[in-house]
């Protein structure tokens, strides 16, 4: 597929995310998608994501930078939310913070087949000792 295709099909991801629209997400991610090198298959990962914005009601991804080849993708994604409980083992307690994930996807045909995520964690411990 190429780059500019892959881009705005990314974008259509993140959009569907954003809008919690969870019938429409196996039109973007493979039936088989690993996370992180575990197999979770669609309904586990649509239950992490769900899980994800119970746990931080105004999550938002929003993309600060994008880097698309024929069949795969490199995204920045920052944040500014207010996670209710815990995160990432920290307890944030409804604080308002901002960090960034770097993540990569690899798309089997027009569907994403594998994510690894990198959450910037010590940027949010950081605003916790403040």
């Amino acid at each position: 597929m190429p780059a500019a295709s892959l881009a705005d099909l990314y974008r259509a991801y993140i959009d569907c995310l954003n809008r919690q629209d969870w019938t429409q997400l196996g039109s973007y991610v493979d039936d088989e998608v690993e996370h992180n090198g575990r197999p979770l298959r669609l309904s586990g990962y649509r239950d992490m994501l769900v899980k994800d914005f119970d746990d931080i009601p105004d999550l938002r991804f929003d993309i600060q930078l994008l880097v698309c080849d024929p069949s795969r993708v490199a995204a920045r994604l920052g944040f500014k939310c207010s996670p209710k409980a815990e995160f990432l083992g920290m307890s944030i307690n409804g604080r308002t913070v901002s960090f960034t994930e770097n993540v990569f996807y690899e798309f089997s045909g027009r569907k994403i087949a594998s994510v690894w995520s990198v959450i910037e964690k010590a940027a949010i411990e950081a605003q916790l000792v403040r």
